[in-house]
């Protein structure tokens, strides 16, 4: 009986140390967005850290994915993308940068970032406008006129909303450019000829479509450490003749369990890979979605 007692009194006076040394309070201080949980339509700002290249975004409204709530001003980092670097161009011309943001919540090393991959400002364009002297408006005159004569043309207000609007010249001249053009052949007999399509613009050329995230899946990657400590997936050729393509990779879960695994080999470990590919600043990043170990049984160099 005594010893019964005795345990019930130190289970107790243990539970009061952890309680007093702020253990719980510091379990809540990491409650943490799943990783994966999709964004949709948040309203933040967008701000930056002084002399670092790094953009957060921080929250206008509550966020919660039913394990953790994110409050309101809380700043998440946005991880390196396409998205990314068209919203700090895009806030370089706007008054104030407010966006409605969606995207990717990941999750590493105790700590929540976001993979933005759309948004829309909230903010008018900032012009600057030419300082004018305003001059006082004439009165109207209200007296009764003549009604208009036959031979007069009536030309709409500017502001009246049954106006027709004309397209641009440059709009027409653009869409005659992408037409598809039907040129004959030499050397055929053909009377219809055959069909010359115009290839598609450069996606690096200013004015052409933008580049888009692609998926990449099932490829065999190394993983390595660079100089700087950054992490990158090296594209294993797996023999053949061609360039390797390095991979910076992107903070999330599953980076970090294929950390874990590569802190138990020496050696680089072979995986198969696949993620979201983005880019950022000419630098190519990779979202990792899945890595599986792939054993190479002696049969390729490491």
């Amino acid at each position: 009986m005594n010893k019964k007692l005795i345990v019930l009194v130190l289970s107790s006076f243990l539970a009061l140390i952890l309680t007093s040394s702020g253990f719980g309070a510091v379990s809540a201080r990491r409650a943490l967005l799943r990783d994966g949980f999709v964004l949709r339509s948040i309203d933040g700002r967008l701000s930056s850290a002084d002399n670092n290249d790094v953009w957060f975004f921080e929250l206008a409204s509550d966020i919660n994915d039913e394990n953790a709530v994110l409050k309101s001003g809380v700043k998440l980092e946005l991880l390196p993308s396409l998205t990314l670097e068209r919203i700090i161009a895009d806030s370089q011309q706007r008054s104030s940068a407010t966006f409605q943001l969606w995207g990717r919540a990941t999750r590493y090393k105790g700590k929540n970032f976001i993979f933005p991959f759309y948004f829309l400002p909230l903010s008018k364009i900032a012009e600057s406008q030419p300082e004018t002297t305003q001059t006082p408006k004439p009165q109207e005159d209200i007296s009764p006129k003549a009604p208009p004569a036959e031979n007069d043309i009536l030309r709409p207000t500017i502001n009246d909303p049954n106006d027709i609007l004309a397209m641009p010249q440059e709009i027409i001249e653009k869409l005659r450019a992408r037409r598809i053009e039907s040129v004959e052949q030499p050397g055929t007999e053909s009377s219809q000829g055959a069909e010359s399509i115009i290839q598609q613009p450069d996606v690096n050329q200013p004015g052409q479509a933008p580049q888009q995230d692609s998926v990449l899946a099932d490829r065999t990657a190394l993983l390595v450490r660079q100089d700087d400590g950054r992490l990158v997936f090296v594209l294993d050729a797996l023999g053949r003749n061609a360039p390797k393509v390095s991979l910076l990779l992107l903070p999330c879960e599953a980076l970090e369990l294929t950390e874990l695994r590569q802190s138990a080999s020496l050696e680089p470990l072979r995986f198969k890979i696949a993620g979201i590919m983005t880019k950022y600043k000419d630098q190519n990043y990779l979202l990792l979605q899945k890595a599986t170990r792939v054993y190479s049984y002696g049969n390729f160099a490491r």
